[in-house]
């Protein structure tokens, strides 16, 4: 700590204890009727990724039932879930996004 005299006033500089928010990851869900081009375009258009990043994504949530879309703060994290489920419905299918906390 920083200590400053200015007179009779003595100042402590305190470090602030904030820590950073917490963060959640947003996971896609395998199902067998979503078609993988479906789930690039989306991971392409909701994620920003470029083709090979989304294919790569898409293939893990193919093989393993699940894959990581990416990891944001909690509003950014419900926003992306929301967005992917309204656009999944929109187009009928039934693909699942969820979030969960790292």
């Amino acid at each position: 700590m920083a200590t400053r005299n200015h007179g009779d006033i003595v100042l402590e500089a305190k470090k602030s204890k904030l820590k950073p928010p917490p963060m959640f990851k947003v996971i896609l869900l395998n199902d067998d009727f979503t078609p993988m081009d479906f789930v690039v375009a989306v991971l392409q258009t909701f994620f920003s990724m470029n083709r090979e990043q989304a294919m790569q994504i898409m293939l893990k949530v193919h093989m393993d039932g699940a894959g990581v879309c990416g990891v944001y703060p909690s509003d950014v994290a419900i926003t992306k879930v929301e967005q992917v489920v309204t656009f999944a419905r929109q187009h009928q299918h039934p693909l699942k996004c969820v979030m969960e906390e790292t």
